[in-house]
């Protein structure tokens, strides 16, 4: 059975920094992509960041240059480096697993809540 687990979140003040961490577990589970969404009260979940299998790596415009998601094939982790954090990226950060074969992520975690006070 797959499972996501996310950990890393807080409440930071308008500047400051985080870094979320995925951890995923499954035997024999291997996956194309890792990607980082998050949700805010009101608004549609939303695509943050995702990484593939072989390393490479897209954004959403509105975190380019401030989060950085990187991966730990060795330990199955991936994680998302926020910096210069702003209350607009307040929300529940999910990581979510794009299997191979699959056209959605179809595997999912709980989340993990950030707080960004201004």
């Amino acid at each position: 059975q797959v499972q996501l687990v996310e950990s890393g979140g807080g409440l930071v003040h308008s500047g400051e920094s985080l870094k979320l961490t995925c951890a995923i577990s499954g035997s024999g589970f291997s996956y194309r992509a890792v990607g980082w969404h998050r949700q805010t009260p009101g608004k549609q979940r939303e695509f943050v960041a995702a990484v593939s299998s072989a390393g490479g790596t897209v954004y959403a415009d509105s975190v380019k240059g401030r989060f950085t998601v990187s991966k730990d094939g060795a330990k199955n982790m991936v994680y998302l480096q926020l910096n210069n954090l702003e209350p607009d990226d307040t929300g529940l950060y999910y990581c979510a697993a794009l299997k191979w074969g699959d056209q959605e992520y179809n595997y999912w975690g709980r989340g993990t809540q950030v707080t960004v006070s201004s």
